[in-house]
């Protein structure tokens, strides 16, 4: 499950990452929202919950060099008991270039790049590496650590391509399970075959809602996610699903409802769904109790 903590105090933060943990979610998500830093997060969370894979969803790769990322995460791992799933991707040109003032130009080869740095690196490998955007000369070995799985936040046929290639996985997010069927699983099959390497697997972000109101929900999360319509990534997957906007791809109703549209995704191919509850605090509540009962661990059926 996506924990959503950006208005939460340290205590009350400790105090989800505990719920979550008793409830039996097999993978506690922090993104990067604008304020917490997730992997400092994920560090909190595993003196909190003792079993759940930690995983970034996902960190922004152009603040940060994969020689920084990646010590960062060989330290989470070596505290976490090996726990982490690093997610990171480019994200969005007017973060970039707005927050940061870097360039955002040809992302897919930026992050073919910087994962062509971090991967070795994580491995404990020398790398002297001198490219178009990145340049980085060093090799990391700690006590302890080892290579977390990378996935990687993929919209378009670029970075699925490069994740197919090079990555352990990719995060989707506005995407449909027709969708993963007939164009993110082709394309990671044709780009792992290709590489010869096998097919990453895949963790489906979306929101959900357990409600009475899915109607309700729909104008919530267009109200509250309006601005996703601005980012062309978003807006091309808005497009390509054809809808409006967030509120219309936001898996929203009763249990019924909420059970059969995850169970869709694992016969899609999915291998994990990554669940963002959204809506009323007692929506989300309820949401909350449903995920872990589908399967007993909060994984989408396989």
């Amino acid at each position: 499950m996506w924990l959503e903590v950006s208005g939460l105090p340290a205590d009350e933060i400790e105090t989800a990452v505990r719920a979550a943990d008793g409830a039996g979610y097999s993978t506690l998500w922090f993104g990067e929202v604008g304020n917490w830093d997730p992997l400092t997060l994920l560090t909190v969370a595993a003196r909190e919950a003792a079993s759940p894979r930690l995983g970034s969803a996902v960190v922004r790769s152009y603040p940060r060099h994969p020689l920084a990322l990646a010590a960062q995460a060989l330290t989470i791992q070596a505290m976490t008991g090996n726990r982490l799933v690093l997610g990171l991707g480019p994200s969005h040109a007017p973060i970039v270039e707005g927050q940061y003032g870097i360039p955002f130009t040809a992302p897919a080869r930026n992050l073919r790049e910087y994962l062509s740095v971090l991967i070795p690196l994580l491995r404990g490998e020398p790398v002297s590496y001198h490219g178009t955007d990145w340049t980085a000369v060093g090799q990391l070995e700690l006590a302890g650590a080892e290579p977390p799985p990378v996935v990687v936040a993929a919209m378009g046929p670029k970075l699925l391509q490069l994740t197919g290639e090079l990555a352990d996985g990719v995060i989707t997010t506005w995407v449909t399970p027709d969708t993963v069927i007939e164009q993110v699983v082709p394309a990671l099959r044709r780009a792992a075959e290709g590489a010869g390497r096998a097919v990453p697997e895949i963790i489906a972000q979306m929101p959900v809602a357990v409600t009475d109101d899915p109607d309700g929900t729909r104008e919530l999360l267009n109200a509250r996610l309006g601005m996703t319509r601005d980012l062309p990534s978003y807006r091309a997957a808005f497009e390509r699903e054809g809808v409006s906007g967030p509120g219309d791809l936001v898996i929203a109703g009763d249990e019924l409802v909420v059970a059969k549209a995850i169970r869709r995704y694992a016969e899609a191919g999915v291998s994990e769904f990554m669940a963002v509850p959204v809506g009323a605090a007692a929506d989300q509540a309820r949401t909350a109790r449903l995920l872990p009962e589908l399967t007993g661990d909060a994984r989408a059926v396989r």
